[in-house]
C-alpha cells in the first residue's frame, strides 16, 4: 500500500464505507465507480483507481477486512469451547453466527453481511481470492466440529444440511442487519429472544433425525450404485 498522508487515509476510508454500503444495497454489478466516488464525497473520479486499482480490488479489500475480524472472533470462541470441553452443536452454530452479528458494532457499519450475501450469489471467486485458506480457518473448524458432533446422521444428509444452514443463516442474518441498519427497525427482530430463536431453528435443522422416506431413498440410491459397480 502507498504511504499516505492523513487526508489520503481518510479518503480511502470514505471510499470503502461508501462502496460497502452501495454494494450491500444494490449489488456489486449495480454500482459504478463514479457512484462510489460521488457517495464518498470525492470530486476526482480517479480517486478509487488511485487508492485501490479497480472496483474489484476494492471489493476484495472490503471482504478481507471483515473476514479477518470474523475469523479471529470465531476461532476465539472455538478455542474457549475446546479448552473447557463444552463443544455442542448449538455452541458451534453460535460461533458461526455471533461473529457476523458483532461486526457491525465493531466497525460502526451494518452493511457487511448483505454485501457478502450478494457476492456469494454473483461472484464467489472474489471471496476465494480475498479470503483463501487463511481467513476462513474458523469456519472450516466449525464445519469439522459439526461433522464430528453429528456423526450419527448419514453423511449425504449432513452435507446438504450444512449447505442449507449456510443459505438459511445468510438470508436470516442479512435481514437482521438490514433491520439494524434501519432507523425504523423491524418488529420481527425487536424481541430480545429473536436471534436466539433463529439459532434454535438452525440447531434443529442440523440435529433433526432423518425421516424414514429420506433414509429409504438414500438406501435405494446406495443399492443402485453398488449394483452398478458390481456389473
Amino acid at each position: 500500500m502507498k504511504t499516505l498522508r492523513a487526508d489520503g487515509l481518510e479518503t480511502r476510508a470514505r471510499l470503502k464505507e461508501a462502496a460497502q454500503r452501495l454494494f450491500a444495497l444494490r449489488g456489486v454489478e449495480g454500482v459504478t465507480v463514479q457512484e462510489i466516488v460521488s457517495a464518498a464525497g470525492q470530486r476526482n473520479s480517479a480517486a478509487l483507481h488511485y487508492h485501490f486499482g479497480s472496483k474489484r480490488e476494492l471489493l476484495k479489500e472490503l471482504v478481507l477486512d471483515g473476514a479477518q475480524l470474523i475469523d479471529a472472533r470465531r476461532q476465539e470462541m472455538l478455542d474457549q469451547m475446546e479448552a473447557t470441553k463444552t463443544l455442542t452443536v448449538r455452541g458451534v452454530i453460535e460461533a458461526l453466527a455471533y461473529p457476523l452479528l458483532e461486526l457491525g458494532k465493531k466497525t460502526g457499519q451494518y452493511t457487511y453481511i448483505r454485501m457478502i450475501a450478494t457476492v456469494q450469489l454473483t461472484d464467489r471467486e472474489v471471496l476465494r481470492e480475498a479470503v483463501g485458506d487463511t481467513w476462513n480457518t474458523g469456519y472450516r473448524r466449525c464445519l469439522a466440529h459439526l461433522r464430528q458432533l453429528l456423526h450419527d446422521i448419514p453423511s449425504e444428509v449432513l452435507h446438504q444440511r450444512l449447505t442449507l444452514v449456510g443459505i438459511y443463516g445468510s438470508s436470516a442474518w442479512a435481514a437482521w442487519e438490514a433491520a439494524a441498519d434501519s432507523t425504523g427497525g423491524s418488529r420481527f427482530w425487536e424481541p430480545a429472544y429473536s436471534v436466539s430463536n433463529v439459532i434454535d431453528t438452525l440447531e434443529a435443522v442440523m440435529e433433526a433425525a432423518p425421516s424414514q422416506p429420506t433414509l429409504a431413498m438414500i438406501a435405494r440410491i446406495n443399492n443402485s450404485e453398488h449394483s452398478t459397480n458390481l456389473q
